[in-house]
């Protein structure tokens, strides 16, 4: 049974299938590749979803959803005739429906998939998402962040070029900002940010306020089926002026009419805001990545409202440069979605790929804030923006002489004080009694690419306390088998075949050589273990591949007169290593 790739989206939604060496989107049953991404329910209680739903917006807007993938992780609910829906329930109908039209296209049971999220969707948003796929009949272990699935789609297309690009992703309710790294066979996410609540469909209601204002309509108080039909006709008009301007905005239903020529230039002065919030997730990820905007080698801009004349302007110029030509941001994330399930699968064609991701939000444990006691602080584990998967560790000591337990309380967030972050989960461990400082504990989190967080406290004692954050819809079967493979993430990126053979290769030509040779050896391997330590996957490929030819070198002159005169330069390195 083939597995999926889709991208479930704020407007529409759209999936793929890696099938004869690529990525090949699946046409639903109208033969279209998007999907609207909303739901509707029919006079006789019938489930309606995709375009025939989107239709209904106006003529049945109290029957008819959109725009939910917004509150997905959160308790709002959605009143569609007599039926009361959750956001992740509309989202499983959307799923629902692609994975239909997929079995109709491949000729096959479909019952996994990869699912695309916004890279900023927090662990709710994240768990809501795989619910939504459960619902649909869909098993979804694995989540990719949009931006990642666009930079694995770009990277297919083009090979194997190492290059660090920008993934400035714009859909319909979300802005995700990632910088990407490709070296060799590997695709490495550096660094995301963005803004789930800034989208096409802000635009869109900026647009209708605007046009509100300018033509004297009271938008307070319109009914809701005016409100949508202006909402529509203000989409309708942005998509028109990526092809042309003036374009006129009108409204004339026997009680309201007004009308407004609407061009970029009008659009960027009515949608100023949102244009100054799109700027701080760019400036961000260069500042958490370390990476200099004129290091940047490629501008790719996916996601609907990316097609903008007027986003793709600010943009450039903000990085002053060009977007990449040729890439297609409605299809983009599915594209890559489809690579990735195809990595999934294990697709012979793909077993030389890497993909690593990055953990969006900082996880660690409250710590003891002796200014102010009552408000306990973050102590960082896994900040945000680590290579995933990850695993981390802390020590921490009793606060109160004759403390007998110690509780670890976990949280995911960015902010100084827990109280301002999210509580994900606390377990207890005791200790022996001591004088306050003296006993102390060690505190392991161990992150994965789906998902799953599980934190191990040890005491002195060798007395072990565990708590696992998982999705809850996996079975207790399913977390024991990734529990198993979250234990391979605590061997060191030195106690790896690779790694190791190489190590002992460089300690073997330390003993061959002499002087000012073996000092170089002896330079290089120790900043090669500094490397090591980062447990970051594109740092050691990359710095693996520098030792490699170094030693190659070494051998190469070993026994020839110029030892002397052999030297490697690591100053570029050491700047590299200590930015990281």
């Amino acid at each position: 049974m083939a597995i999926i790739g889709i991208d479930l989206g704020t407007t529409n939604s759209l999936a793929a299938v890696w099938r004869n060496g690529k990525s090949e989107l699946i046409p639903n049953a109208a033969g279209e590749y998007l999907t609207p991404s909303v739901v509707s329910v029919d006079d006789d209680g019938a489930i309606l979803v995709g375009r025939t739903a989107r239709d209904r917006l106006i003529s049945h807007p109290e029957r008819t959803a959109a725009r939910f993938k917004r509150y997905m992780g959160t308790q709002k609910t959605f009143q569609l005739g007599e039926r009361t829906f959750a956001p992740e329930e509309l989202s499983a109908l959307v799923l629902r429906r692609l994975r239909e039209d997929a079995e109709a296209y491949l000729g096959e049971p479909v019952t996994e998939a990869v699912v695309s999220v916004p890279a900023y969707f927090a662990e709710a948003q994240r768990s809501a998402t795989k619910r939504a796929g459960a619902l649909a009949g869909l098993y979804v272990e694995r989540l990719v962040n949009e931006p990642s699935a666009a930079a694995v789609a770009a990277h297919i297309a083009e090979g194997d070029q190492d290059k660090v690009c920008l993934v400035f992703d714009l859909g319909g309710g979300t802005l995700d900002v990632s910088l990407v790294e490709r070296f060799e066979n590997v695709v490495s996410v550096t660094a995301v940010c963005g803004d789930n609540q800034l989208g096409g469909t802000d635009f869109d209601f900026a647009i209708t306020q605007a046009f509100c204002k300018e033509t004297g309509i009271d938008m307070e108080s319109l009914t809701d089926q005016r409100e949508e039909l202006l909402v529509r006709q203000a989409e309708a008009c942005k998509i028109a002026l990526t092809t042309q301007e003036p374009v006129i905005m009108a409204i004339d239903d026997g009680e309201i009419s007004a009308s407004l020529a609407l061009t970029n230039e009008w659009l960027i002065r009515s949608c100023s805001a949102l244009f100054h919030r799109l700027a701080a997730p760019v400036r961000r990820v260069f500042l958490d990545s370390g990476i200099a905007m004129d290091e940047l080698d490629e501008l790719v801009m996916v996601g609907g409202s990316s097609h903008m004349p007027s986003v793709r302007r600010f943009v450039a110029r903000l990085l002053g440069r060009e977007p990449a030509k040729g890439s297609s941001p409605d299809t983009a994330i599915a594209l890559g979605a489809g690579v990735c399930a195809g990595m999934k699968e294990r697709a012979v064609d793909l077993k030389e790929l890497v993909l690593t991701d990055v953990c969006p939000f900082t996880l660690g444990i409250a710590s003891y804030n002796r200014a102010e006691p009552d408000r306990p602080i973050m102590s960082s584990l896994i900040e945000r923006n680590c290579v995933l998967p990850s695993s981390r560790e802390g020590e921490y000591f009793t606060v109160h002489d004759d403390q007998e337990i110690i509780s670890v309380r976990v949280y995911q967030g960015e902010n100084l004080y827990c109280a301002d972050n999210t509580l994900l989960g606390e377990l207890n461990i005791q200790v022996p009694r001591a004088r306050r400082g003296r006993q102390s504990v060690r505190v392991r989190f161990t992150y994965d690419i789906n998902g799953i967080l599980e934190v191990e406290v040890v005491n002195k004692n060798g007395e072990v306390a565990r708590l696992v954050l998982q999705n809850r819809e996996m079975s207790d079967e399913e977390v024991a088998r990734r529990l198993e493979e979250l234990s391979v993430l605590k061997l060191h990126p030195r106690e790896r075949e690779e790694t190791r053979a190489l190590i002992a290769r460089a300690e073997r030509l330390y003993v061959a050589t002499v002087g000012g040779l073996r000092e170089q050896v002896f330079r290089i391997l120790g900043w090669y273990q500094n490397i090591l330590n980062t447990q970051d996957p594109l740092l050691v490929a990359k710095a693996t591949k520098r030792v490699s030819l170094f030693l190659d070198r070494v051998e190469d002159v070993v026994g020839d007169d110029g030892l002397s005169d052999f030297t490697f330069d690591l100053s570029g390195d050491n700047e590299e290593d200590e930015n990281q």
